[in-house]
């Protein structure tokens, strides 16, 4: 087992805490966001890097053609907006590093950077920013858009976007504000500058009228899947969210990443791969089987994976009989989910909708056990594949107050004692932190 220690990070979005189950909090959801401060008061208690607000801007019909399985299974909605929960965190804890989702497609450029400046400085530099371009038609159509552009052609956009607003993040120079008693001057002039930015998709005068972040910039999470996802991320991204089957492909994704971003003039280093998993606890194996198999087995768990599923690829999956082979199927949405979600199926089709649906509950890897099981098979799996860590998710589509203490109350500890994560934090921003090591 490995002695170097890897990163955590936890992913979720503003929607419904449990609800349906015997641990749920309330019986109606507090959207005052403070389910969500307490979660991530228990993450930096266990000092996980970073919590990552995921976000969509529709209600999803691509299911059967109806909007009822997203709102039945809640389902991408409702869902609320990140951005002011992200604030609200900030404020609550002090060393977790917050990071909420914005789309190029839908922020104007000036103010996503100005926005994202001054939650850094709320967050006393502790801001991330998730891109993301979005890939689905009723997001665009809520927007005034009739559909998302290509694909590949979002990336385009999303490139130029990206610098952009890096000019704009650097139009004031570290150091402007003097703060001149003597002279009056609270700003330098000569160190704030216009960026007279013109490309082809975006143009702005700049400079922000916000002071220079605590960190300069946010950090940079990108979900790179497809291989012009994996070439955006390998330029920008200070972590990747990242979605692949078994240990053999976890390391080719990283390794991939690795070498793009050097091809790319980057140090490797510099950027943390966590794996998307959602590990399963109970206080002996048979306990925590148990309860992956009540999961799944949940009335309207299968349809639920599919309604969402369906919403990111924007292929109707409601079309395809459950309990014959997925037959091979395309799409201008979310290529990256789609690739994982029909892994292993040839191709052609070798495994049933029922049966993909069921794996997506082990996400990259299975994590089935007790706490010293689940800690032990992490690090087995983080020396195979290189590092850098895990990116936590609920299983199924309930976060309970459970869930979160048999991680960080039980996981957490035991992958502690075993060197495998931090026990504190070496520095107090976001970025520093998550290069440490």
């Amino acid at each position: 087992m490995s002695d170097k220690p890897f990163h955590l990070g936890w992913f979720t979005n503003f929607t419904p805490e449990s609800w349906s189950n015997s641990w749920s909090s309330h019986g109606e959801t507090d959207w005052t966001g403070g389910f969500y401060v307490d979660l991530a008061r228990s993450l930096e208690r266990a000092c996980f890097d970073y919590i990552i607000l995921e976000d969509t801007c529709m209600v999803a019909d691509a299911y059967g053609g109806t909007m009822e399985g997203s709102l039945k299974h809640a389902v991408f909605a409702p869902k609320h907006d990140p951005v002011p929960l992200a604030t609200l965190i900030a404020a609550a804890t002090s060393r977790l590093g917050v990071v909420a989702t914005m789309s190029t497609s839908f922020y104007p450029p000036y103010l996503l950077a100005r926005l994202s400046s001054t939650i850094d400085h709320i967050a006393r530099g502790r801001f991330g920013w998730n891109i993301v371009s979005s890939a689905e038609d009723r997001a665009a159509q809520n927007f005034g858009f009739d559909a998302m552009v290509e694909h590949d052609a979002r990336y385009d956009m999303a490139d130029e976007y990206f610098d952009l607003v890096c000019q704009l993040w650097d139009s004031w120079e570290p150091g402007a504000v003097v703060m001149d008693r003597e002279r009056g001057i609270y700003a330098d002039h000569t160190k704030v500058h216009p960026i007279d930015f013109e490309g082809k998709y975006y143009k702005s005068r700049g400079p922000l009228n916000t002071v220079r972040s605590p960190q300069g910039r946010p950090v940079f999470v990108q979900a790179g899947a497809s291989p012009r996802g994996r070439e955006f991320a390998s330029r920008s991204a200070d972590s990747i969210i990242a979605v692949a089957t078994g240990i053999e492909g976890m390391k080719a994704y990283r390794d991939d990443i690795r070498s793009r971003m050097e091809a790319n003039g980057r140090k490797p280093d510099d950027c943390k791969v966590l794996f998307l998993v959602s590990p399963i606890l109970g206080n002996t194996e048979a306990e925590a089987r148990a309860e992956a198999e009540r999961i799944v087995s949940a009335p309207g768990y299968v349809e639920q994976v599919l309604v969402g599923i369906s919403s990111n690829t924007e292929i109707d999956f409601a079309q395809f009989e459950l309990d014959e082979p997925l037959p091979a199927v395309s799409t201008n949405g979310e290529r990256g989910s789609l690739e994982k979600f029909v892994q292993g199926t040839g191709g052609g089709g070798t495994k049933t909708l029922r049966q993909l649906a069921t794996e997506r509950l082990a996400r990259c890897v299975e994590l089935i056990g007790t706490p010293d099981q689940v800690a032990d098979r992490m690090g087995e799996v983080m020396e195979e594949v290189g590092g850098d860590g895990f990116l936590i998710t609920r299983p199924g589509n309930d976060l309970s107050r459970k869930y979160i203490s048999e991680i960080t109350d039980g996981l957490v500890p035991a992958l502690q004692r075993r060197g495998l994560t931090r026990s504190a934090y070496t520095y107090e921003q976001f970025r520093d932190n998550l290069l440490d090591f």
